[in-house]
């Protein structure tokens, strides 16, 4: 029994002296996290709103429905970057950046996520479709948004209109925090279209 122990103490030195890369629990590093801005400038002709929106989050594919950054390099293909994440999972982050952008309009009495149980004139419904970095010859990449936004009137529950926001930027360079900001600008134009049509649209049917 104990020539047993011995022989198995020394091949465990064997490995660690040869470099093994067994990782332990608690030694990988922790993920790198990553927000996303609201949009906060817009036409100052906006319409004034005195009814009240609910937005839900967004419904996606499960690919999107995560917290991981996604990548392409190619159209069937979808990938994360290693070791970074946003702070929510990505729908749940563009509905908030959706709340505080209408919020930032300083146009509406009252705007919050679906989730609180607001009694709405509005129900803002939404679905994120491309929310991710492609590669296609090689370098900076190009980030894809596109949100298809639909208002429905409450409480009859009827559709009054929909849009489609779809926005592509250039990554200013290949590291992540440049293709962070790409995300950041390409979901703000879409933020500030969405909240635009949506205080137009509402605005006619109020």
């Amino acid at each position: 029994m104990r020539t047993g122990r011995v022989r198995t103490a020394v091949a465990a030195l064997a490995l660690l002296a040869a470099g093994c890369s067994v990782e332990l629990p608690g030694q990988q590093e922790p993920p790198r996290l990553f927000t996303l801005t609201p949009k906060t400038t817009f036409d100052p002709n906006l319409p004034r709103a005195d009814w009240q929106l609910a937005i839900d989050a967004p419904l996606s594919e499960a690919g999107l429905n995560t917290t991981r950054i996604a990548l392409r390099h190619s159209p069937v293909t979808l990938e994360y970057y290693a070791r970074a994440e946003w702070v929510d999972r990505a729908p749940q982050l563009v509905q908030r950046m959706l709340v505080e952008s209408f919020e930032s309009t300083g146009k509406i009495v009252a705007v919050a996520r679906q989730s609180i149980n607001l009694r709405s004139d509005f129900n803002l419904i939404s679905e994120l479709r491309e929310f991710q970095a492609e590669y296609d010859q090689g370098g900076a990449p190009k980030v894809r948004v596109r949100i298809n936004a639909k208002l429905v009137k409450m409480p009859e529950r009827m559709i009054i209109g929909s849009t489609t926001a779809e926005f592509i930027e250039k990554s200013d360079g290949t590291g992540l925090e440049a293709v962070v900001h790409a995300f950041d600008a390409a979901l703000g134009k879409s933020l500030k279209r969405i909240v635009e049509w949506t205080l137009t649209t509402a605005g006619q049917r109020s």
